[in-house]
């Protein structure tokens, strides 16, 4: 039976969290400035397949996929 990797870690949750607060931000300043908002899924989902490639950051397609959701 082939090994299973953690689908909830809480380096995907951490992650997630942290890209939530930053484009959470990022459209609360661009809705007041501008008017208009911005998806963050896709920018989340750039930015969390960078970081789970890294050497020291590695990570599964679940975790790149919690990470997305949460932030987005």
């Amino acid at each position: 039976m082939p090994k299973r990797e953690p689908e909830l870690t809480i380096k995907s949750v951490g992650v997630g969290l942290l890209l939530a607060l930053i484009f959470g931000a990022a459209n609360a300043y661009l809705g007041m400035k501008a008017g208009q908002t911005v998806a963050a899924t896709i920018p989340s989902a750039v930015i969390a397949m960078a970081l789970f490639r890294l050497r020291g950051f590695r990570g599964g397609i679940l975790e790149q996929n919690i990470t997305r959701t949460a932030g987005s």
